[in-house]
């Protein structure tokens, strides 16, 4: 059996990011392959479960110190709640190498057996946050003579500072078949001179509906609109008040921060996140694989722009299955309840690009 190693944005323990992963590793093995996850843990994605941790500017001052320690506390004793959920739930799910790597060089000075390597998916190219300026994501510490594949990875963005242009250059000319998640991606690609790149979807849309039905959905009770929000979006809010107002439902969310919320599932696993989708009348959100799974799910759903720049992921993927309408606009009547949801087309739309994703790693992966 061919073994192929995957490498992502681990243990960053944010629903989306856990999924996705698992999906690639499962339809991977669904194909025939020993598909595995490389257990890539650098600093700078840990550092916020360090529960001492203290901002250098304070950490010389034991006042300061102790204070700053004081008010972050609380919060990070939440995280580690919620972390601990998410490690039990990727026990239990993920196919993970044991060996803990650091580091570019520590992946290339040891590097675990493969036939193939892949990075991706979600936002491991995006240079906003220092994984898109880590070698690793783009398979630097890969020898050239071995296959080298990028699925689905994300810049999250429209463009990219110039002085990432050339590190993003070299190093995804390495990779022998490339593919990113959003079309904004291939036009970066394409102005620093990288061809031959296609646009393939997000992993979780590789596998059916009922796979995520029968292997993670349980029921949720009662009638209600799932929120899941980032930012405390005030039109968020406003939305699924009236909604409930209109129609007698109660809101649920997984952030603990959205006060208005009937319930709140933050200490819960992404199992209860595909269930809060699946269970729900009306999903509202600015999370691109909340989006991704009301497609999945055909729901009845809106979307709102993040306040960081990194909106192009969901305006992407509305656009390619035609339902920008859903996208927040204060220009426009935002009334979820006049949008006709014709999943028939959608599904449809969606089914072309799957099978599209599909036929790109089947190729790719010919040349093992």
């Amino acid at each position: 059996m061919k073994k192929i190693l995957t490498i992502t944005c681990h243990k960053v323990y944010n629903h989306g990011a856990t999924i996705q992963q698992i999906a690639l590793l499962d339809y991977l093995k669904s194909l025939g392959y020993d598909a595995k996850t490389i257990n890539y843990t650098p600093d700078y994605l840990q550092i916020h479960y360090n529960l001492w941790l203290v901002s250098p500017k304070y950490s010389n001052n034991f006042l300061l110190k102790t204070a700053y320690l004081f008010l972050k506390m609380p919060l990070r004793i939440i995280g580690l709640q919620r972390k601990k959920k998410f490690d039990l739930f990727e026990k239990k799910h993920l196919s993970m190498l044991k060996c803990k790597y650091f580091s570019n060089e520590h992946l290339k000075n040891n590097l675990p057996y493969a036939d193939a390597y892949i990075c991706g998916s979600d936002q491991i190219w995006n240079a906003i946050f220092e994984n898109g300026k880590d070698p690793a994501f783009y398979l630097n510490f890969v020898p050239i003579s071995k296959l080298k594949i990028s699925y689905a990875p994300s810049f999250a963005t429209d463009f990219i500072e110039k002085s990432q242009e050339q590190f993003v250059l070299e190093n995804v000319s390495r990779i022998d078949h490339v593919s990113v998640r959003e079309k904004s991606g291939l036009k970066i690609l394409e102005s620093i001179g990288v061809q031959n790149a296609v646009q393939v979807l997000d992993p979780v849309f590789l596998l059916p509906a009922d796979y995520w039905e029968n292997k993670f959905v349980k029921p949720i009770d009662g009638n209600y609109i799932f929120v899941y929000d980032f930012d405390e979006n005030l039109q968020i809010k406003a939305m699924a008040q009236e909604l409930s107002k209109k129609h007698d439902l109660k809101i649920f969310t997984i952030n603990e921060r959205i006060k208005y919320a009937d319930k709140s599932y933050e200490f819960d696993a992404p199992d209860t996140f595909l269930s809060l989708v699946k269970n729900a009348q009306y999903v509202l959100t600015n999370s691109f694989h909340a989006v991704a799974f009301s497609l999945i799910f055909n729901k009845k759903f809106y979307v709102f722009n993040r306040s960081e720049a990194i909106n192009t992921r969901m305006r992407d993927l509305l656009e390619s299955v035609d339902l920008l309408e859903i996208l927040w606009n204060r220009n426009k009547d935002n009334d979820i309840d006049k949008i006709n949801f014709n999943y028939q087309k959608i599904n449809n739309l969606l089914d072309e690009k799957i099978k599209f994703s599909k036929n790109f790693l089947t190729n790719a992966l010919k040349d093992i």
